[in-house]
């Protein structure tokens, strides 16, 4: 008796349920009545600011005192003076091969031993910029780029020594055609390679004269520049190796 009068109770209960679920259902559109029904649902969003300041890449050389900027302004005079040296010599071969002769060694070597210096100047300044610069080795480098502008400096002022450019007539009078002009050293080739004479051929005229020495004094200049610039690199890896040497032992007293 009694089960059947909790089954009897159970049944309308059960319905009070279900009409109150589908009327919750309809009226809240299937949102069910607990403490965030009424409430904004939290949604993840992508938000970007184009207002912020961008990132900037820095450049920045390394800080290694007065000898690291030595070190720099040393760079940037050897590769005005190279380019310098570079466009004055490729000016005179041209003017020559115009001519249909051969140019002569010393301008020939002036310009090889010029663009390659001029391509190791920017190579190793780039490393140094980097701090992937081995300054030892570089020295060396430097050392036998002196070497080698004492040789260009030498090969290129043996005549230049006593010649007198003011004394030479502004324009030429023979071409570099001919074998022959009504100068003191006339321009002559040989008649096998055609090579033209470097001694006679700084004597065609004034301008000749005076560009050639400007090649001159930029390989003296270089001379002195590839000096200062070696015994630079040899003071940057001393600094560099006792800062190195300090940090290791800061480290080790850390440690211990």
């Amino acid at each position: 008796m009694s089960s059947c009068t909790a089954f009897a109770l159970a049944i309308p209960l059960a319905w009070f349920r279900i009409d109150q679920l589908i009327a919750i259902t309809n009226h809240g559109q299937g949102r069910f009545p607990i403490r965030t029904a009424g409430k904004t649902r939290p949604s993840l969003e992508l938000v970007t600011d184009f207002d912020a300041p961008k990132a900037k890449m820095g450049f920045k050389a390394p800080q290694l005192g007065a000898l690291g900027a030595t070190f720099t302004v040393m760079r940037a005079c050897q590769f005005t003076a190279l380019i310098a040296v570079i466009g004055l010599c490729a000016n005179f071969i041209s003017q020559i091969a115009a001519a249909e002769r051969d140019s002569p060694s010393e301008l020939i070597g002036a310009l090889t031993v010029s663009v390659t210096a001029v391509i190791y100047v920017v190579i190793t300044y780039i490393l140094y910029y980097d701090n992937m610069l081995p300054l030892l080795f570089t020295a060396i480098l430097d050392g036998a780029l002196l070497i080698a502008s004492i040789v260009v400096a030498a090969l290129i002022g043996k005549p230049l020594s006593k010649l007198n450019c003011a004394a030479l007539p502004a324009q030429s009078n023979a071409s570099l055609t001919t074998y022959t002009s009504p100068l003191p050293f006339p321009v002559r080739a040989t008649a096998i390679t055609k090579t033209l004479n470097y001694f006679t051929f700084v004597e065609v005229d004034k301008t000749t004269c005076l560009e050639i020495k400007a090649v001159w004094g930029l390989a003296i200049s270089l001379c002195v520049l590839f000096a200062f610039s070696a015994l630079v690199c040899v003071g940057l890896w001393q600094r560099v190796r006792r800062e190195n040497a300090g940090a290791v032992t800061d480290t080790k007293d850390i440690e211990g």
